[in-house]
């Protein structure tokens, strides 16, 4: 499968203007900005074809950052063996942490380790883990001078975070920091989805967070009703199973 480059992700103000993303029936939870809806980006496509000059790719990662299933085994094959190199040097990483890499092989600058929580996990407050996943990998990215990045879904996968609970809390946390003078320095966020789930989850709640604005309502409204939540992503491919 061919690279895709970050001018061909799709944003929000795109997907709203051609109708593949329909503003919710309630109240959004934030006014509509189109300068936000253009730095968020959504996308259906494996994260490792993402091509992000300045970027960073967030991998969905385990305690050990040696690799596993799912999209942490498809980020350190894409990699190469120096990734996971790399990775044993760094000592592990704590549940709701994330620490920062090179990225190799992969068509981006660096890589993003996360590692969410496992969802109803005894002890653990999984939505602060959660969210403390997404706030750090958003300030490791702003510290080393990155303007772009593109987030996996931790934690929907082996890990058993609930979709629409994971995606709302991902979104929600992007929303705030974006609205913070650090969040400032970022031109562009991916969400990037591979399982249906996940797909119709974002499709759903991302509307609450980011609403279109009355020029994009309109075009979406004028578009034909009945669109696919597929048709906001690029065909899917095969990718192993099992990510956190």
């Amino acid at each position: 499968m061919s690279l895709i480059p970050q001018a061909q992700i799709p944003t929000l103000s795109l997907l709203y203007a051609t109708g593949r993303l329909r503003p919710v029936a309630t109240s959004p939870l934030h006014a509509p900005s189109a300068s936000l809806n253009s730095r968020i980006g959504l996308i259906r496509n494996d994260i490792t074809k993402l091509s992000l000059q300045n970027g960073a790719i967030v991998n969905a990662a385990n305690r050990r950052l040696l690799g596993g299933g799912g999209v942490d085994g498809a980020i350190h094959r894409a990699a190469g063996s120096d990734l996971v190199k790399e990775c044993r040097t760094l000592g592990g990483c704590e549940t709701g942490q994330a620490k920062i890499t090179d990225a190799y092989r992969l068509p981006c600058k660096k890589v993003i380790h996360a590692v969410g929580p496992v969802y109803g996990a005894s002890g653990e407050d999984s939505e602060a883990l959660l969210t403390s996943c997404y706030r750090t990998s958003l300030r490791l990215a702003v510290e080393h001078n990155l303007d772009t990045v593109a987030f996996s879904a931790i934690s929907t996968g082996i890990y058993g975070y609930p979709s629409q609970k994971a995606a709302r809390t991902a979104i929600k946390t992007v929303r705030e920091f974006l609205d913070t003078d650090a969040g400032k320095k970022l031109s562009l966020v991916v969400f990037v989805n591979f399982e249906m789930k996940d797909v119709n989850a974002y499709n759903e709640i991302i509307p609450e967070y980011f609403p279109p604005v009355d020029e994009e309502k309109k075009k979406s409204t004028e578009e034909e009703k009945g669109t696919s939540s597929e048709g906001t992503e690029p065909a899917k491919t095969p990718e192993p199973k099992g990510e956190p």
